[in-house]
C-alpha cells in the first residue's frame, strides 16, 4: 500500500465494479460471444459479421452521436438496431431484434456471481459506513450479488455522464446527504475514478494490481490518495481504531 495523501473524515465509500470487485473481461466475452450466436441464429443475414463489424458499426455512431458514448446500454441498442438495418431488414425486424439482442446480452453479462470473499469485506466496511456503487458499466449488481450491501448503484445515461465526469459522484453525495469531501471513491482506473472523483472533490483509493512492484505512479496532480494491490487492505486501515 502506498499512501499519498492521509483519508481522513470519511462517511460513505463508493466502489466501480467492473474490474475493481471482479475481472470483468470474462463476462463480457462471453456475452459478446453469446450475443454473436443470438443474431446468427435469429438474423441469418448476420452470418458474415462477427464482433469487430458490429464494433465498427459502433464507433460510426459514436462519431455521429458522441453522447452516446455515455450510455452503454443505449448505445448497443442503437449498434444492433442500425447494423441489422443494414444487412438489409425491415425497421420493425431491426427494432425487435435489437431489443432481443440487448436482452441476450444483458443476461450473460451479469451471469455471475461476486466472490464470497469480496462481499464478506464489503459487509464488514457497511457497518461503519454507507456503501454505493458507481460504475461506467450496465451489470445488474442485484444478479451479482451486491444487493444486499449497497445502497444504490449510479451507471451513466439519459444525460448523465461517464466517469471522469462529475455527474455521478455529485449526484452520489446529493442522494447519500454527505459533502463531496466526505466520500471515498475506490476503482481501478486512474482516468475515470482517480481523475474523476479528485475532479469532483472526493477522496480517492486507486486499486492496482501492481502497487508496490510497478514504477508506474499517478500524474502528481491528481494522486490518489492511497494505491492499494488488493481490496483487503481497506479493513484493516478503515474499520480500526
Amino acid at each position: 500500500m502506498r499512501c499519498y495523501l492521509r483519508p481522513q473524515d470519511i462517511q460513505g465509500i463508493s466502489f466501480d465494479l467492473d474490474d475493481t470487485l471482479y475481472d470483468n473481461q470474462p463476462y463480457i466475452a462471453k456475452a459478446e460471444a453469446e450475443l454473436i450466436q443470438f443474431l446468427h441464429r435469429e438474423f441469418p443475414r448476420a452470418l458474415p459479421w462477427q464482433t469487430q463489424d458490429w464494433r465498427a458499426i459502433k464507433l460510426e455512431l459514436l462519431q455521429q452521436n458522441p453522447q452516446l458514448a455515455h450510455d452503454t446500454t443505449a448505445a448497443r441498442l442503437a449498434t444492433l438496431q442500425y447494423g441489422l438495418a443494414r444487412l438489409g431488414y425491415s425497421a420493425a425486424e431491426a427494432q425487435r431484434g435489437a431489443h432481443a439482442g440487448l436482452a441476450c446480452f444483458r443476461f450473460h453479462r451479469s451471469d455471475f456471481q461476486v466472490s464470497a470473499e469480496i462481499v464478506a469485506l464489503l459487509h464488514h466496511l457497511r457497518q461503519r459506513f454507507r456503501l454505493i456503487g458507481i460504475t461506467n458499466g450496465n451489470v445488474d449488481h442485484q444478479r451479482i450479488g451486491l444487493g444486499d450491501v449497497f445502497e444504490f448503484v449510479l451507471h451513466p445515461g439519459q444525460g448523465v455522464q461517464m466517469k471522469p465526469a462529475r455527474d455521478m459522484f455529485e449526484l452520489a453525495c446529493a442522494r447519500l446527504h454527505l459533502p463531496l469531501g466526505q466520500l471515498l471513491h475506490v476503482g481501478d482506473s486512474l482516468h475515470a475514478d482517480v481523475r474523476g472523483a479528485r475532479l469532483a472533490g472526493c477522496q480517492s483509493v486507486w486499486l492496482n494490481p501492481g502497487a508496490g512492484r510497478s514504477g508506474i505512479a499517478p500524474s502528481s496532480g491528481l494522486l490518489p490518495h492511497l494505491e492499494i494491490a488488493t481490496l483487503e487492505p481497506l479493513l484493516a486501515l478503515l474499520c480500526t481504531e
